[in-house]
């Protein structure tokens, strides 16, 4: 059986760069034609300027971060999409909120590679367990699914014990989800006596994979894998069988940069991700994701050429994932401003019994046990997430401009 997807997968370094700078310059074409943002944004731009990667690097980045405002001026996508009328199909909504779009063209978020490299093959049967409300990680499953030619059973998240019956049931070879979900299923499934066994393959992303939850399944004879991707730019970089490093997508150009300027770094060095998407859809370029990582040496001993990088390594910004959301620093100063007892406040994320645990600690004169709760609530209907509130005094938080203290420590 061929191990790789396609023969992109080995092709020759020295070729892939040769390839990637001629798709760079025709998505800048593209890009200037099609996209509102960038026609400002590049109108200054020679596209036959540009010769080799150090030309590339000179042009301006596209920070995440600033996509929330520039969508509310220009909505819903800020000007970035280059859809054809009549050829969008959704309009995702990611906490921020961000808006994402999505079109009728084939594994729009280029999940296929990915499925592939997990040891999912044509004709194998995917229970995907990642979201499908407003954000698009279930859509994104199920493109890719469709374009290897798997079936799929759109689970979602929740309702754990109807979870394990359908796989009792049905029998599906693949998971596709966040390994915490997996090993709430699997936890059911014991107390149950449930048969679900027919799992031998699962793919995981939306948050970390320990060694010791990684360990646990392969333990029950499941084969397992992750992916780095995100709601805008999908899949990034993906793990093979070597799991040793994330390989980074044929169809993207990654670089590292220094966090807070445009220059790339050099291969080891930690920085900020920077991504160029080739959908013709979503010309995404020089696409600062607030994402650490760094390139590794070499290539993988899977005999995937394309670049390496260690996976995700905390963010350059305030902004965190956990339990799969994003969480902006925004959106803890929405919970300040509803609630006038709170001062200052600070979301702090941890790992605890191998799961993210996250509370919200807000300065206040008010002790009433009801506050908390509504401060809770407000937490779970702005963020999307369920949250521990600890009521403190004025000024027992440092005074050092922290919104989110992302404390997470995996063994």
């Amino acid at each position: 059986m061929n191990n790789y997807y396609d023969q992109l997968e080995t092709s020759d370094a020295e070729q892939r760069q040769i390839n990637q700078i001629e798709a760079i310059r025709q998505q800048l074409k593209l890009a200037k034609q099609k996209a509102r943002a960038y026609q400002q944004l590049l109108a200054d731009v020679n596209v036959e300027d540009i010769n080799n990667q150090a030309d590339f690097a000179r042009l301006p980045l596209t920070r995440k971060s600033s996509l929330l405002e520039l969508q509310k001026g220009d909505p819903p996508f800020g000007g970035y999409s280059a859809i054809a009328p009549g050829r969008l199909t959704n309009i995702f909504a990611s906490p921020g909120p961000i808006y994402e779009p999505g079109s009728d063209q084939a594994d729009f978020w280029r999940f296929a590679r990915t499925l592939f490299a997990a040891g999912i093959r044509p004709g194998d049967l995917i229970h995907n367990c990642f979201s499908y409300h407003f954000t698009p990680a279930g859509a994104m499953v199920e493109s890719g699914a469709k374009a290897l030619g798997c079936a799929v059973i759109p689970a979602g998240v929740g309702q754990t014990e109807l979870q394990v019956q359908t796989i009792a049931d049905l029998k599906p070879q693949a998971y596709v989800g966040t390994p915490s979900f997996l090993k709430i299923i699997l936890q059911k499934a014991d107390e149950q006596n449930a048969d679900v066994s027919s799992i031998t393959r699962a793919l995981f992303g939306g948050e970390a994979l320990p060694p010791s939850i990684r360990d646990s399944f392969v333990a029950r004879g499941i084969r397992s894998q992750q992916c780095y991707a995100t709601a805008d730019l999908g899949v990034i970089a993906y793990e093979s069988e070597a799991q040793q490093g994330l390989i980074v997508d044929e169809g993207v150009y990654l670089e590292i940069v220094r966090p807070g300027s445009n220059e790339p770094v050099s291969d080891g060095e930690v920085g900020e991700v920077v991504v160029t998407s080739f959908n013709p859809d979503y010309p995404l370029i020089r696409f600062a994701t607030g994402d650490l990582s760094a390139v590794m040496e070499g290539i993988s001993p899977c005999g995937r050429t394309n670049k390496r990088i260690k996976g995700w390594m905390g963010r350059a910004d305030q902004t965190a994932k956990v339990r799969g959301m994003f969480i902006h620093p925004e959106q803890v100063d929405r919970v300040i401003k509803r609630h006038s007892e709170i001062s200052r406040a600070r979301l702090v994320i941890e790992w605890r019994d191998e799961a993210d645990q996250i509370k919200l600690v807000c300065e206040t004169s008010s002790q009433d046990e009801n506050l908390s709760a509504s401060i809770a609530e407000s937490f779970r209907g702005i963020g999307k997430l369920r949250c521990e509130v600890e009521l403190v005094c004025t000024g027992h938080l440092v005074n050092d401009g922290k919104v989110i203290d992302d404390i997470r420590q995996y063994d």
